[in-house]
């Protein structure tokens, strides 16, 4: 039976088209140089490291986290809807 799938799929994909590709590239591409490559090596020697003190960053982080906390507590001390909303509401619903 899988023999049997494998030969029909074989058979069909010979007769798919495929799209015709000659002239799809311009002239100015065709006639592009390649880029020049250069050693891997050269490449990370100038690359940056990425973290340049791994203390500073933790100290960031931490600032950081700590702002978001205060943040984040400060949103959920304050309501949602304000007085004069809530009475509105209260209102309509009542």
């Amino acid at each position: 039976m899988r023999a049997t799938f494998l030969i029909l799929a074989l058979a069909c994909s010979g007769c798919t088209q495929f799209p015709e590709l000659d002239g799809t590239i311009s002239p100015e591409v065709e006639k592009a140089n390649f880029p020049t490559l250069i050693p891997f090596e050269t490449f990370e020697a100038q690359a940056a490291p990425i973290v340049s003190d791994p203390t500073d960053t933790t100290k960031t982080l931490e600032a950081r986290v700590a702002s978001l906390r205060a943040r984040a507590q400060s949103l959920q001390s304050r309501p949602i809807v304000d007085a004069a909303t809530r009475r509105r509401i209260e209102d309509r619903l009542g």
